[in-house]
């Protein structure tokens, strides 16, 4: 038995589950073992050279011929790295975060002349509704329960509106989605299947640092907070989103003193690339999602895609019909 959807038809992957593309996650091997266990895996490509998005595409693909997307970030995205995506020709193409005076359609156009198809991820239904009307192939609809970069509405009551607005274009859900009961209850909703970034982030092929892994795993779903601090460190200005990331001491250390931070932007940028190279989990941010609560182990990232594919799979043939009566 397997779960099939319009997105799995569309994509030609076997389970409705993707790894979502994440800036700070460079890992062709996470991404080709999520693919190869059937789901589509996706690398965050927006702050790479055009030469490494060459040399990555490549190594995906050395590793795995099922389908893979290249992630960019619209606001962000240099022409030269976008074009050296293009001319390695991913099967898909995963769009996230335009300003608001950006136009969809240009970028959406250029990625079908080069055959790929387009996922877009939103954040509310004005959202939806003008990536529908670009040419987007899915929309992804992701909740602030999500980590890192959200808006401020819940999944839960996100996808529905999104399904519901937008009918006829097949739909992902993502934030606060870390297992098979997640996937059940996004079908339940109106997806089509989901989108995964924490809990890939605590898969052995992910290249996080060990002690940022175990902090995940420590987690109880709690300690995260919508900020704008590491944004203001790394010197960038996100359209519309809020960072949710861990509560630690470099957060606490400089809420409410935003200002100086951008009086010593480089200073601090500085101490928080040291930070992450020595796996420093309370002096560097450290984006995750509420589903860290859910996450208690270190898998493989294949056996997660099956084991949370067989979770959905046994409640929807096992669990819901039982609850019918006549």
């Amino acid at each position: 038995m397997a779960i099939r959807t319009r997105l799995t038809e569309l994509l030609g992957i076997e389970h409705p589950i993707g790894l979502g593309g994440m800036g700070s996650v460079d890992a062709p091997a996470l991404v080709a073992a999520a693919c190869e266990a059937g789901a589509l895996g996706a690398i965050g490509a927006t702050n790479f050279s055009a030469a490494h998005m060459r040399s990555t595409i490549e190594a995906i693909r050395a590793r795995t011929k099922k389908p893979f997307a290249a992630n960019f970030l619209i606001f962000l995205t240099q022409t030269d790295v976008f074009e050296a995506a293009l001319q390695a020709r991913p099967p898909v193409v995963a769009f996230a975060w335009p300003r608001k005076d950006q136009a969809l359609k240009p970028w959406f156009d250029r990625a079908h002349q080069a055959g790929a198809k387009i996922t877009h991820m939103v954040s509310s239904v004005e959202d939806a509704k003008r990536a529908a009307d670009a040419g987007a192939d899915v929309l992804i609809a992701q909740g602030t329960e999500g980590g890192g970069h959200v808006s401020w509405i819940a999944t839960l009551t996100l996808v529905p509106m999104v399904a519901d607005a937008c009918p006829n274009v097949p739909l992902m859900a993502a934030g606060g989605i870390a297992d098979g009961r997640g996937l059940a209850a996004a079908l339940a909703l109106g997806a089509d299947g989901v989108l995964m970034g924490t809990r890939f982030l605590a898969t052995e092929e992910s290249p996080l640092h060990a002690s940022f892994k175990q902090v995940i795993l420590d987690s109880d779903g709690h300690d995260t907070l919508l900020t704008e601090i590491p944004d203001l460190a790394a010197g960038i200005v996100w359209p519309g989103a809020m960072s949710r990331s861990r509560r630690n001491r470099f957060i606490e250390r400089w809420a409410g003193r935003e200002w100086q931070i951008r009086q010593m932007q480089k200073e601090v940028f500085a101490e928080v690339q040291a930070a992450r190279q020595r796996g420093d989990a309370e002096e560097a941010p450290l984006s995750f999602g509420q589903d860290a609560g859910l996450i208690h182990d270190l898998p493989k990232a294949g056996d997660l895609v099956r084991r949370i594919a067989a979770e959905a799979e046994g409640i929807i043939a096992r669990r819901l019909p039982a609850l019918l009566r006549k």
